[in-house]
């Protein structure tokens, strides 16, 4: 309900021309507080599927929330393109563009529907008993921090360059065309409807492979893969042919989803039920504040200042070897029972597993 109350109040903020300063201030506020909430619907969403899923499909069906995200930049993507090839360019940006947000707004209440009429998975709920009986063992933020420092640094590097990356793949990328080639924002927002549409079929079936072949080499495809992207992106833009553009952005996409589907999976793993809520959100979400939302602002501040998209794609260069040392750092947990997990934290602890009591 936050996320949607903010998406929509952005619709509804007055211009700089009718209150100056205070424009900007608010929509920074209102960005805050829809990140603010993104960041504790993430993990849930995401765990809830995880933690139905069976063992040897659980990339898969995790997977479908991640597909999700393209499905919604789609959705405003083809709203933008509507409304930017129907209106005038004063029309667009004096009141077009807020359609996109007013009508956002509503598919949250879907989500909303969804999210209070599916029940909690059995292992959260035994797990939830279980810390409620013993009093002494935490499941927050501070507790997860302290006993499961690496996993959240390894979170932390898992979602470093896949941020990066898309921001720099479905922001940086109009930038750069707009700026440098002079590209219109039709043409645009139509190669990004062509590449999200492409993107949601994608993610579900790394998803497969993801359990067909492990969680670590698919994620290394994408990691290695995305550190070439740039080198031959920004020559395929230079170009200012339309399919190469296309055909760049698609497949910068289509590199982002080998790190993207499998996130949920992996992240899940990675900590045991009583905090794993905890350890996926922090992880994910903090990592995204010093990732992916500064990636666009650097990039931009790069080309203003060398007129060159090289150190934008050293950049990126950079943050794919992170993720790359941070899974190599993982063990493989293709087909783990989430149980097993548990089992050996209770063990760590010196407590027995919630099915022994």
């Amino acid at each position: 309900m936050i996320v949607g109350v903010a998406t929509f109040l952005m619709g509804c903020l007055p211009g700089f021309a009718d209150i100056g300063y205070l424009a900007p201030a608010l929509l920074v506020a209102l960005r805050f507080i829809q990140g603010f909430a993104l960041g504790g619907e993430w993990g849930g969403a995401v765990l809830l599927v995880a933690e139905h899923s069976p063992n040897k499909s659980r990339g898969f069906w995790s997977s479908w929330p991640q597909a999700a995200v393209p499905v919604g930049n789609l959705l405003a993507t083809l709203v933008l393109f509507i409304m930017s090839t129907a209106l005038s360019p004063e029309a667009f940006l004096g009141w077009g563009w807020r359609v996109a947000f007013w009508l956002s707004a509503v598919i949250v209440f879907v989500g909303y529907y969804i999210r209070t009429h599916v029940t909690e998975a059995p292992i959260f709920l035994e797990a939830k008993a279980l810390v409620e009986k013993e009093q002494a063992v935490s499941y927050g933020v501070f507790e997860v921090v302290r006993k499961y420092p690496k996993g959240i640094l390894q979170a932390m590097g898992l979602r470093f360059a896949e941020n990066i990356m898309y921001y720099l793949v479905v922001s940086f990328a109009i930038v750069y065309l707009k700026s440098v080639h002079k590209y219109d924002t039709s043409s645009l927002l139509l190669a990004l409807l062509i590449a999200h549409v492409i993107h949601f079929l994608v993610i579900p079936q790394v998803g497969r492979l993801v359990d067909k072949l492990g969680r670590k080499p698919v994620y290394l495809i994408g990691s290695i893969a995305g550190a070439a992207w740039p080198f031959f992106a920004f020559p395929m833009f230079d170009t200012r042919n339309a399919v190469l553009i296309v055909l760049a952005v698609t497949i910068g996409l289509c590199l982002h989803a080998f790190m993207y589907a499998g996130q949920p999976a992996i992240m899940a793993e990675l900590f045991p039920t009583r905090m794993r809520y905890s350890g996926v959100s922090l992880g994910s979400q903090v990592t995204s504040i010093f990732a992916g939302s500064l990636a666009p602002l650097l990039a931009t501040q790069w080309l203003k200042d060398t007129g060159s998209w090289l150190p934008t794609a050293i950049y990126l260069l950079v943050a794919c070897a992170i993720t790359t040392v941070a899974v190599l750092s993982l063990k493989e947990t293709k087909g783990i029972a989430l149980e097993d997990v548990d089992r050996a934290d209770a063990a760590r602890e010196g407590l027995l597993p919630a099915a022994s009591r």
